[in-house]
C-alpha cells in the first residue's frame, strides 16, 4: 500500500508491502513491534533498532518521539489523497493546532513566549521524562497563540503544553 508522509511540510511517498519498505527509490525490510501497554514501538530497519514513542495526535496525524526529538507526521493512504482531491477536504482538522505532551513528565524549560513565530524545528519545550530530557520541537512554521504551561510543572500525558494560530 503506498502513503504519503508529510514531516515539516515535506511530503514523502512510502510504499509498504509486509516487510519491504520503499521510501524515495530506496528498499528497507522493516519490523514494527508494540511494546503492550505502552506507546512505545520497537522499529528493526535491517540490523537497526530503534525504540521510539508513537501517539496519535489529530485525525492522520502521529507524533514520534525519537531519541529526545518530537516530530509531527501527518500520515494519508493513497485512495484517502484520491478522495481528498476530489472532494476539497484538504484533510486538516480546523482550530487551533496544540503541542501535546507525548508522556508525563516534568517541563523543565519553556523555550518560547507566546506571539513567537517559529520555524519547523525549533525547539519550544523541554520536557524530563524518566530521568531523560526531551526537546520538543515545532512540526511546521507558525505563531504561538497560548502557553498552556511553566517550568516545574508536572504535565500529563496528552496535555496541551503550547497553542498555535
Amino acid at each position: 500500500m503506498k502513503y504519503f508522509v508529510t514531516i515539516g511540510g515535506r511530503e514523502i511517498p512510502v510504499e509498504v508491502d509486509g516487510d519491504r519498505v520503499g521510501v524515495e527509490g530506496r528498499e528497507f525490510r522493516a519490523h514494527l513491534t508494540v511494546v503492550p501497554g505502552t506507546p512505545v514501538r520497537h522499529l528493526l530497519v535491517g540490523a537497526d533498532s530503534l525504540a521510539l514513542v508513537v501517539e496519535q495526535q489529530e485525525r492522520g496525524e502521529w507524533r514520534l518521539v525519537v531519541e529526545g526529538t518530537s516530530i509531527v507526521a501527518a500520515v494519508v493512504d493513497e485512495r484517502t489523497r484520491h478522495i481528498r482531491t476530489l472532494t476539497g477536504d484538504s484533510g486538516k482538522v480546523p482550530g487551533p493546532v496544540h503541542l501535546r505532551a507525548p508522556m508525563p513528565g516534568l517541563v523543565v524549560r519553556v523555550l518560547a513566549r507566546e506571539g513567537d513565530s517559529v520555524e519547523a524545528g525549533r525547539g519550544l519545550v523541554v520536557l524530563e521524562a524518566m530521568k531523560m530530557e526531551n526537546e520538543l520541537r515545532a512540526a511546521a512554521p507558525g505563531v504561538v497563540a497560548a502557553i498552556r504551561v511553566v517550568p516545574g510543572q508536572a504535565v500529563d500525558k496528552g496535555q496541551v503544553l503550547l497553542e498555535f494560530s
